[in-house]
């Protein structure tokens, strides 16, 4: 009679958590996510779309995303501190807007003279990148994983040509990130301003430059109307966006759902890169044709000598400060070393034997 009550017990136990399982297997959420683009952004935004549309898709339904823009919301630069506090699910923005709040996190977007996307993507899912992003957000209450790359972005449009350092001195840029602080050891006054924001403050003056990200997107933004000189870039080879989660919403999901945001995530950043690369070129094609008074410049070897050595100063005054961010760049720079030396020997290589030929 024991023997009975105490399998049926048992019995009773393994249906109990199988019953149990089914119904955390069959329960449903939904996440909302701040982004800091604007209603129909593109490439940014559809890839808060496309990310959406696969999570849906993969769950059955299960587990679906609520995209507020930042018309929405309201905060565009706004987006750490509302997931940090669990005001919102989710995020879609860049790292290195938030390193007024915690300096370690501009080295996860772009750094000057850094690494390519190739090159990057390679550090995050192979390096270690991943676990160094992991380590600077979760103190934070949050998870953050890439979200979509642009590739190289251009050097900015500029009202007037940049013939020296001289003519840097005092000029009022907007530029984000490290590359900011580059530009200001050479003399640039930098500032961060919202995408949505851009235009207007170029037309008006309040700004004499202004870096977004490549022909795409600036096209759009109409900065070609207002300047003329478009300069090749240096400070973003590889700018990635990312996605932040609330960590506490994070741990709530079964471990199928987490494995699904993943994988969209992961798909939602390379469907960015290919996005950004074809759709760059046409508009490079477009504004070649329609405005031709652009020109495209390169800064003088004096400006590049003396942002290199600022890059390198700052790069050892961020390091002495902060024993996470030395373990950062070392990271990095230790591994675009061995990375360079093959996309030396290959993409390089290709490139430069494909301009020979033509």
């Amino acid at each position: 009679m024991k023997i009975r009550s105490v399998l049926s017990a048992a019995v009773l136990a393994v249906a109990t958590t199988f019953a149990s399982s089914q119904a955390l297997a069959q329960d449903t959420f939904t996440l909302r996510l701040a982004e800091t683009w604007g209603p129909n952004f593109p490439i940014f935004g559809d890839t808060t779309k496309r990310f959406a549309e696969t999570v849906e898709k993969m769950s059955d339904g299960r587990l679906k995303v609520r995209i507020d823009s930042a018309n929405k919301h309201k905060a565009p630069l706004g987006v750490f501190d509302m997931v940090k506090a669990g005001q919102y699910d989710m995020g879609h923005s860049a790292s290195y807007y938030w390193k007024g709040k915690v300096p370690e996190t501009l080295f996860f977007t772009s750094m000057p003279f850094g690494m390519n996307a190739m090159e990057q993507y390679a550090w995050f899912y192979h390096g270690g990148g991943m676990e160094l992003m992991q380590e600077v957000y979760e103190p934070h209450n949050m998870l953050s994983f890439p979200g979509g790359n642009t590739g190289v972005q251009m050097g900015g449009w500029f009202r007037k040509e940049i013939n020296s350092l001289e003519d840097l001195q005092g000029l009022k840029m907007r530029i984000p990130g490290f590359a900011g602080e580059v530009f200001a050891e050479v003399g640039v006054n930098p500032t961060n301003i919202a995408p949505g924001e851009l235009y207007t403050a170029l037309e008006r003056n309040t700004i004499d430059a202004v870096e977004w990200v490549g022909p795409a997107l600036d096209l759009r933004l109409g900065f070609q109307q207002i300047a003329d000189y478009y300069y090749t870039g240096w400070h973003e080879p590889a700018t990635e966006l990312q996605f932040l989660v609330n960590k506490r919403v994070w741990d709530k999901l079964p471990a199928d759902l987490q494995e699904i945001m993943r994988v969209a995530m992961r798909t939602a950043s390379y469907d960015m890169l290919v996005h950004s690369q074809h759709a760059n070129a046409e508009a490079w094609a477009n504004i070649r044709e329609e405005y031709p008074n652009v020109q495209i410049k390169r800064f003088p070897d004096e400006i590049f000598d003396a942002m290199y050595e600022a890059n390198n100063k700052l790069l050892k005054e961020a390091a002495a400060e902060s024993d996470m961010a030395a373990k950062i760049i070392d990271s990095q720079q230790n591994y675009l070393e061995q990375s360079r030396a093959y996309t030396n020997i290959s993409e390089r290589a290709y490139l430069n034997t494909m301009a020979e030929v033509e």
